[in-house]
């Protein structure tokens, strides 16, 4: 029997104790098959050679003699192979955007980016799967530890507590440094407000390239989906400063619905297109809601 975990009160505003004992029922599910480093807890798809029995197939010259089936040929007088299970290690790896504008909102998108990465997290832990955390701005050479095992819950809990946004780095940047940080494949879950004057496609193409199973989790604010202005206003970046005037109209306000209505329906083509989960949500979302429902809708939990 898995022992209990409990909930320091310190580190309850990302995992409450109710959330963890539904997660905890839980389970990663990959929509590829990645062949592990180490044994897992987990069956793979794929037949390999471990101890537990799973079919035969027809001999061909080049298989390894030890696997075939000699009282089948006895019986048959024909050669077979035996099939076995093959236990699968599924890495799942959190890629957290913590630019200056994930602080935005409130709760910020930066904070929901947490949560949600804490409760997938927890989930491949309890697993057995090997979990990193990294976020955009890490340097090229430095890569996070990888966790495994539920011993190392509020370890990971911990790194997510201790990242703060103001990291200066595009996404392509970003996600290009984590290709270089991190050969092996498996589950991405990005969390990111994709707002980068240069564009998201270019970054969420290189990880196409690496063949990961990704999940693009597009946050944004209550305060930027629905805002509530008026009048003349100074406008700043808040990453690189750029300022702008405007005078706040019904006809502003109407084009600004239309630009981010764009914004948010190309984001969900671009990866609905090329085979990426894409999820829209805003900071204020219930993260329990998202992960109990819709990821479990599109078979990233079970």
């Amino acid at each position: 029997m898995n022992p209990k975990i409990s909930m320091p009160s310190s580190q309850s505003n990302l995992l409450s104790p109710k959330f963890l004992a539904r997660l905890e029922q839980m389970e990663l599910v990959s929509r590829k098959i990645f062949r592990g480093r180490m044994k897992g807890e987990r069956r793979s798809k794929r037949k390999g050679q471990s101890v537990e029995f799973a079919d035969f197939r027809n001999y061909v010259p080049g298989d390894d003699l030890r696997f075939l089936d000699w009282n089948l040929y006895a019986r048959l007088d024909k050669l077979f192979l035996k099939l076995f299970l093959e236990e699968e290690d599924l890495h799942f790896y959190g890629l957290i955007d913590a630019s200056a504008s994930m602080s935005f909102g409130d709760p910020s998108k930066l904070q929901f980016a947490k949560q949600f990465i804490a409760a997938l997290g927890f989930i491949a832990l309890v697993r057995a799967d090997r979990v990193r955390i990294e976020t955009l701005g890490q340097p090229r050479g430095q890569g996070s530890p990888v966790w495994r095992g539920r011993q190392n819950v509020w370890r990971m809990v911990d790194q997510l507590e201790n990242i703060e946004a103001g990291e200066e780095v595009s996404l392509a940047e970003g996600v290009k440094n984590f290709g270089l940080r991190n050969s092996g494949k498996g589950i991405v879950v990005l969390i990111s407000d994709l707002m980068d004057k240069a564009g998201y496609e270019t970054a969420l193409r290189s990880l196409l390239a690496a063949s990961y199973d990704v999940y693009v989790i597009h946050v944004l604010s209550r305060e930027e989906l629905d805002p509530d202005l008026q009048g003349d206003l100074r406008l700043v970046d808040c990453e690189d400063g750029d300022q702008q005037e405007i005078t706040v109209t019904a006809p502003l306000m109407k084009r600004y619905k239309q630009t981010l209505a764009a914004f948010l329906g190309g984001a969900k083509n671009y990866c609905s297109r090329r085979g990426m989960v894409y999820l829209s949500a805003s900071s204020d979302t219930s993260v329990e809601d998202l992960v109990l429902g819709y990821l479990r809708q599109r078979g990233l939990v079970r």
